[in-house]
């Protein structure tokens, strides 16, 4: 499934390659010899090491022609780092949803930065960027060794979340007060956009304070990021879902087994899973434009499924399906994010509407596994992912980088300028060899009329 839903099935989409940034902001010149250098280590990177962002792709025999090779900064320790130990002084936050992993990150954090580079005070921040904001009265966690040392083991994350803008002036002027040097933020596209506000305000005061962001979201749909952690465990815990629902259809004339799983805006987790079992019969995403209604749409098809084979499955992402609530009033949260109209209790009801009115007898089972999946603990997978993350944005903020995220491209960890992040959203590539991987799993035809 890896090279299916990563890298390979997303560079074509790259076509606007010549705006993507790849240069590191650094606070200045690293004097301090690393820590590391004591424990004969043997893996030190230098920032002349690169990752190209194009392993393979059309255009890159014509970009090695003109001599344009874009590449990515190869993450890992430095022999030499910006910051003393001894004097620094770290934060960390984490913001949004939850998403399995995230307590995996935070303990892989403060043991590299306690362990690896010898930094003993170590601030976590509550309930997300509110915990800087005086108002809330939210104290602060010290976070050590002792105190993360089974957090892995456990869904959420210690530190608490939240949604929601909040001044960046305030975050940095807690950050002062604290005497921070490094912030780690946690979090998605809307905690990237408030990173970039908070870096925008440090350069103004021209402080030395380090930000690095960690890509967290469930969904898989962030821009420049083959994977983000958690969506392997996510898909595991889909299989789940969609193996009981299976399990219902099969067991009641005309059993129809419904399953909504999370994807506001990219379907990455319900194709993966539809592939990965084959047991799925339809899978609507945010992607792949569908009719309920006329002899194409989705409810005639399901009747002359049912009538051939006497049951079915069907997953829908959350953001599938969207259009059928146009006109209908909208609310936001905290973020500022647009709450999506529940596809799945709308698919539900149509399909009993339309087989009462065939004088039909359906027996339908409808599963809402999102809250269960986004709180458990990681897979192993995910969490020697989140692992590497966190080691990995520690050497990079030692080293004095800032204004940046660390991503896993091209099977590597690299350094990426915070200002792509948000440039583009990642979605599902219908051209590509993983959704037509779907397309032949379930056997569906195009649902348009």
């Amino acid at each position: 499934m890896k090279d299916q839903c990563t890298t390979a099935s997303f560079v074509d989409e790259l076509e606007n390659i010549e705006e993507i940034t790849t240069k590191i902001a650094n606070l200045g010149k690293c004097t301090v010899p690393s820590p590391l250098l004591q424990r004969d280590y043997p893996c030190f990177v230098d920032d002349d090491d690169k990752v190209m962002i194009l392993a393979s792709h059309r255009r890159i025999a014509a970009l090695c022609k003109e001599g344009k090779i874009p590449a990515f900064e190869l993450a890992g320790p430095r022999q030499n780092i910006y910051f003393d130990p001894s004097k620094t002084k770290c934060a960390v936050v984490t913001c949004g949803g939850l998403c399995p992993g995230i307590n995996d990150v935070i303990r892989a954090i403060v043991m590299t930065l306690f362990y690896g580079y010898g930094v003993k005070t170590i601030f976590g921040i509550r309930f997300g960027l509110r915990g800087f904001i005086p108002s809330y009265g939210l104290d602060v966690l010290e976070l050590t060794p002792d105190s993360v040392a089974r957090i892995h083991e456990y869904g959420g994350t210690i530190l608490g979340s939240s949604r929601g803008p909040q001044p960046a002036e305030e975050i940095v002027n807690a950050l002062e007060r604290m005497n921070v040097s490094i912030l780690f933020a946690i979090g998605g596209d809307g905690t990237f956009r408030a990173s970039k506000k908070i870096v925008d305000e440090i350069n103004r005061r021209k402080v030395k304070i380090s930000v690095i962001a960690i890509p967290k979201t469930i969904d898989n749909d962030i821009f420049l990021v083959a994977k983000t952690f958690g969506f392997d465990t996510a898909v595991q815990m889909a299989c789940e879902a969609i193996k009981s629902a299976h399990t219902e259809a099969i067991g009641a004339p005309n059993g129809v087994g419904l399953v909504k799983l999370m994807g506001r805006y990219a379907g990455f987790i319900a194709a993966a899973a539809s592939a990965a079992l084959r047991e799925v019969n339809y899978c609507l995403i945010p992607e792949s434009d569908f009719d309920l209604d006329g002899e194409k749409g989705l409810l005639k098809e399901l009747e002359g499924r049912l009538e051939r084979r006497g049951h079915a499955v069907i997953v829908v992402a959350e953001g599938a399906g969207q259009k059928f609530f146009e006109g209908q009033p909208r609310e936001t949260d905290p973020s500022g994010n647009v709450k999506l109209g529940d596809i799945g209790k709308l698919l539900k009801q149509r399909i009993q509407d339309y087989f009462v009115m065939s004088g039909k007898e359906i027996n339908i089972k409808y599963i809402d596994p999102s809250y269960i999946i986004r709180s458990v603990p990681a897979n192993v997978d995910d969490s020697l992912y989140c692992g590497n993350l966190g080691q990995n944005a520690v050497h990079a903020a030692m080293a004095g980088k800032t204004d940046m995220m660390i991503s896993l491209w091209n099977d590597r960890y690299v350094h990426i300028p915070l200002e792509n992040a948000t440039l583009h959203r990642k979605q599902v590539n219908l051209k590509s060899r993983f959704w037509m991987s779907v397309l032949e799993s379930t056997g569906q035809p195009s649902l348009k009329n």
